[in-house]
C-alpha cells in the first residue's frame, strides 16, 4: 500500500545511463558493499544481425535503444551495416548482415527482462534532458544493464515505472492495443462529486483531444483535498492532470500503483525489483506459458539482490 503522507527520501546520486557506463556514489551509510558488476563481454567473431527485419527493430530488440532512438542514431551516422554507414532507417537486414554500433559489433539479444522501479518526484523519464534536469537513469543502481523505460511518468508524478532491456517488449506494452489497465492514486484539491466525475467515465474532450473513458473511484475527502483511484488503458501526455483540470480539480499528487498485472506494492522510492524470467514469460505470453501472479525478485539500492532461500 502507498501511504498518503509518506515522507520519501531521495535516492542516491549515480546510476546507469543507456549508452553510458555504470557509476555513482555508494549506497546509504552502513549498507554492505555489493560486488563490482562484471564488465559486459563484447561479442567475438563475425558481427551479424540477430534477426530479420527493419534495422531499427533489430537494434531495439538487441537492447541498443528504442526504435525511435535507434532511428536518431542512424541519422547521426552511428550505425554501420556490412562496413558502410547507413543514413536511413528504411533498411531491412538479415542474419547474414554485419552490424556495428559506434564501431562495436552488435551483440545478440539477451533474454527479455523486466524490472519494477519506484520513480520519485523530480526526475524526468528520458535518457537526457535539454534543461539539465536529473533523469531516472541518473538514479538507477549501477549494476543494472542498459535499460529502457516502458512508457513515462512526468516530472511531478511518482510510482511504478517498468524498465526493460528489450525494445520489442517496450513497444508492445506501450501500445493501447495491449489493453493493460494502469491504475493511479490521485490527490486533488477540491471537493469532487459523482456528477463531476461522470464526464471522465464517459470519455472527455480536452483541447481538441479525445480521452478514452477512465475508471474513476472517489475514495475519500480529506480536508481541502480528495483522494481518487483512476484507471487508464492508454496514457496521453499528462492525461489525468488535464482531464481533472477540465472539470475544475487540481491534481497535487499522482502515484501510479499498477501497470497491468504488476503492482507497486511496498516497493520503496528509488528501489528496483527484477521480475523472475518465468513471470516475464507468463505475463507476456512468451513460449505459451500460463499466466501467473508476478513474484518479483527484489534488488535494493546500494547492494546486490538478495537470494531467496
Amino acid at each position: 500500500m502507498v501511504r498518503d503522507e509518506a515522507d520519501y527520501a531521495s535516492a542516491p546520486r549515480g546510476g546507469f545511463k543507456p549508452g553510458g557506463k555504470p557509476g555513482g556514489r555508494p549506497g546509504p551509510r552502513g549498507a554492505k558493499p555489493g560486488p563490482k558488476p562484471a564488465p559486459e563481454p563484447r561479442p567475438t567473431g563475425t558481427p551479424i544481425a540477430t534477426e530479420d527485419g527493419r534495422i531499427a527493430k533489430v537494434l531495439a530488440r538487441a537492447g541498443v535503444a528504442s526504435r525511435r532512438e535507434a532511428e536518431k542514431m542512424i541519422e547521426e551516422g552511428r550505425i554501420s551495416v556490412n562496413g558502410k554507414v547507413i543514413e536511413s532507417p528504411a533498411l531491412n537486414v538479415t542474419a547474414k548482415d554485419r552490424i556495428t554500433v559506434d564501431g562495436v559489433p552488435l551483440a545478440p539479444p539477451e533474454a527479455p527482462r523486466i524490472w519494477l522501479y519506484h520513480k520519485p518526484v523530480g526526475l524526468v523519464t528520458t535518457t537526457s534532458d535539454e534543461k539539465g534536469r536529473e533523469t531516472i537513469f541518473d538514479k538507477l543502481p549501477p549494476e543494472l544493464p542498459r535499460v529502457m523505460s516502458i512508457g513515462r511518468l512526468d516530472l511531478n508524478s511518482e510510482g511504478l515505472l517498468l524498465l526493460t532491456n528489450d525494445g520489442g517488449i517496450k513497444r508492445k506494452l506501450e501500445l493501447p492495443s495491449t489493453g493493460w489497465l494502469r491504475k493511479y492514486r490521485v490527490r486533488v484539491n477540491g471537493s469532487p462529486t459523482e456528477d463531476m466525475l461522470k464526464p471522465l467515465r464517459a470519455g472527455i474532450m480536452v483541447d481538441g483531444q479525445k480521452f478514452q473513458p477512465m475508471e474513476v473511484t472517489l475514495d475519500r475527502q480529506q480536508g481541502a483535498n480528495a483522494w481518487l483511484t483512476v484507471g487508464l488503458r492508454e496514457g496521453k501526455n499528462r492525461e489525468i492532470r488535464r482531464a481533472m483540470a477540465d472539470i475544475g480539480l487540481t491534481v497535487n499528487r499522482l502515484i501510479r500503483v499498477s501497470y497491468g498485472p504488476f503492482q507497486l506494492g511496498d516497493l520503496k522510492e528509488g528501489e528496483v525489483q527484477e521480475l523472475r524470467p518465468k513471470i516475464v514469460r507468463d505475463q507476456l505470453g512468451l513460449e505459451g506459458a500460463k499466466p501467473d501472479k508476478p513474484e518479483p525478485n527484489r534488488q535494493r539500492r546500494g547492494g546486490p539482490a538478495k537470494k531467496r532461500p
